[in-house]
């Protein structure tokens, strides 16, 4: 099995996934790469710095450009980017829906006009499953409908049971091209996504539908879409009990320190956010004390470094000074120092997490942060 629990307290998880590209230290960030780059000029020798264990990519954008057959004529993601750690794919899903203008959705997949040029484009559970082999993603998600909240009742009931129709279609076209040896990593890893928006019986009985499938680790998806934090926490409590004990949880898209933290108490052990990198380029940053926005004229003088009690690479060469005066002047480097400290903080948080679940301190921890992080300094 890819996952190993080593030990829990409550409902919060410390655990190792086992990967062809390396064991993950859970519970992880996974460090958001869309299209195969992290946006603030950051490179996979970057990443090795700032201690990332897995970075994500996006399969709708890497199809559109360059092309997901450039990819794997190039060797896959992993020989493109250079980077050796686990990369996981997201299906394509939630652009298609976020970002397509106009789209049909049908038993066999969805039309929709693309966000670059407006061609027409169809992808559907195969699709999907032939592009991520293309790119060779260490682990690749099923496609999945990504409904758009809020949404009625039998609207989110119908579109949970299609979701699960496609995900057996995604293993089976998997098994397919693993057999026909077109897949560019053979032993690729497939998890398949919890839906049911807001509403626990859905979202409990899906799970234990799809929980059936004996998939390689289950993600949580729909949330953090614009409902309040606490009916998010509602929703993976519920979920939880009826996930597969020996299997890796992925709550996708969320979020801040806060909710990364309520998540893994809630039995969470994957995480994945443009949070860090998006609030870095307009210079609001993370520090152990709370949130700064480093654009403030308080900082204008300030010889610190981002937060004192960090040792990226950022804070142990430069003053808030100067990366004020960097993002001011709207020069390249402000974006890269700020994106390469928060990334470095999201994962340094997910290290700390690990070593309270280690040590039995993880109330102590959740206690003492889960607000804090999340507050304007």
């Amino acid at each position: 099995m890819p996952y190993r629990l080593i030990k829990q307290e409550g409902a919060a998880r410390r655990g190792e996934f086992v990967t062809v590209h390396g064991t993950v230290q859970t519970p992880a960030f996974q460090n958001v790469a869309t299209a195969a780059a992290i946006k603030g000029g950051l490179s996979a020798l970057d990443l090795k710095e700032i201690r990332a264990q897995v970075m994500l990519c996006n399969t709708y954008h890497l199809h559109l450009r360059p092309g997901d057959q450039i990819v794997a004529d190039m060797g896959g993601l992993h020989k493109f980017t250079r980077w050796d750690g686990p990369i996981l794919t997201d299906s394509g899903g939630f652009q298609v829906f976020s970002l397509a203008k106009l789209r049909q959705i049908t038993e066999e997949g969805v039309t929709f006009n693309s966000h670059l040029d407006g061609h027409r484009i169809f992808m559907g559970p195969e699709q999907s499953m032939q592009i991520q082999a293309n790119l060779g993603s260490t682990i690749a998600m099923a496609f999945d409908e990504c409904v758009e909240n809020p949404a009625t009742y039998e609207y989110a009931k119908n579109s949970c049971a299609r979701t699960a129709r496609w995900l057996l279609r995604c293993k089976a076209e998997m098994a397919r091209l693993k057999h026909e040896e077109k897949a560019v990593n053979p032993d690729q890893l497939l998890f398949g996504i919890n839906q049911g928006c807001t509403f626990k019986d859905l979202r409990v009985e899906h799970m234990k539908q799809i929980a059936e499938y004996d998939l390689d680790g289950y993600a949580i998806g729909g949330l953090a879409v614009g409902e309040p934090a606490e009916v998010m926490y509602d929703i993976i409590s519920a979920v939880e009990p009826y996930a597969p004990k020996d299997k890796i949880r992925y709550l996708m898209g969320v979020g801040t320190p806060g909710n990364i933290i309520e998540g893994v108490y809630r039995g969470v052990d994957l995480f994945d956010c443009v949070m860090p990198s998006r609030n870095a380029r307009h210079g609001h940053l993370f520090t152990w004390n709370g949130i700064i926005n480093i654009k403030n004229l308080k900082y204008e003088r300030d010889e610190s470094p981002i937060d004192p009690h960090c040792d990226c690479p950022v804070c142990r060469n430069f003053s808030r000074a100067y990366i004020r005066h960097l993002q001011k002047a709207d020069e390249m480097l402000g974006m890269r120092l700020a994106v390469m400290h928060n990334l470095y903080f999201y994962n340094h948080l997910m290290e700390r997490i690990r070593e309270a679940l280690d040590n039995g301190t993880f109330q102590q921890f959740h206690d003492t942060y889960v607000h804090r992080l999340d507050t304007r300094i």
